[in-house]
């Protein structure tokens, strides 16, 4: 059903079975895919593309420009894949110039008063807390957690199964695998309880738990610490994605907690 009190543009595209509550203006250049729900009062701008049987509530506002100086026109987009929740008041900006795109994938959560700036690109099955911020040019890899009002520096990436205590302020990359918290951000151990829920073998959390204990556990620098993981220990999926992780940081890696 769509609201005769809703606004939407005869260029925008809408999928079949789309649901879309009044007060809702949907402006040209929009794609939705079928079975999306879009409640009251959201704006959908020029650029975005939404995908199949989405959930976008109340206060939203999709694809507006990027807060970014840099920003001079261009064309660019947001994309959201299927299966995606998005709840109140969520702020999603288009990409620049660097990227074209900000994406946000399949089967994610993004919580009350979320921002997602220019740029970033969220991965599938994602759930971010309500009030978490999220600068440009941020990467959140598959089944990461960031917890409520968390804050995200731009450049900053977060690693696959990782979580991310509420709160925190998020200056550096978070390894796969991982919990982090504290003020400065530190690990705080393999992400043990998300990974059993997810499948993961013993064996295998074992596994990553050796490598974090190389990395965060001895005196010796990431490039130290790294050649000992090769040499020392098997190569698995999840180890060779650790160390990839680390060794392709830009930002460097948050540290780990000293007593």
């Amino acid at each position: 059903m769509i609201s005769k009190l809703s606004e939407i543009s005869e260029k925008a595209q809408i999928g079949e079975n789309v649901s879309i509550e009044a007060f809702t203006s949907i402006h040209p250049n929009v794609e939705i895919g079928e079975g999306t729900w879009i409640g009251s009062h959201v704006t959908i701008y020029p650029g975005a593309r939404i995908g199949k049987n989405c959930k976008i509530f109340p206060g939203a506002v999709i694809a507006a420009i990027p807060q970014d100086l840099k920003f001079k026109g261009e064309d660019s987009l947001v994309e959201i894949g299927d299966e995606t929740t998005i709840r109140e008041f969520v702020t999603i900006n288009r990409g620049t110039a660097d990227k074209q795109t900000t994406r946000i994938g399949n089967h994610c959560l993004l919580m009350a008063y979320v921002h997602i700036a220019h740029d970033c690109l969220i991965h599938d099955r994602v759930i971010i807390a309500n009030s978490v911020q999220v600068a440009g040019h941020v990467t959140i890899d598959d089944w990461a957690f960031i917890g409520g009002s968390s804050a995200i520096h731009q450049f900053v990436k977060i690693g696959m199964h990782s979580m991310v205590s509420g709160g925190s302020l998020v200056r550096k990359d978070v390894p796969p695998f991982t919990k982090a918290a504290r003020e400065p951000l530190s690990y705080a151990g393999v992400n043990s309880l998300g990974l059993r829920r997810r499948g993961f073998e013993s064996k295998t959390i074992s596994e990553i738990q050796e490598v974090y204990r190389y990395l965060f556990l001895n005196s010796w620098n990431n490039s130290r610490a790294l050649e000992e993981i090769e040499i020392n220990l098997p190569a698995t999926k999840e180890r060779d994605e650790i160390v990839n992780f680390i060794r392709s940081s830009e930002r460097g890696v948050m540290k780990g907690y000293i007593q």
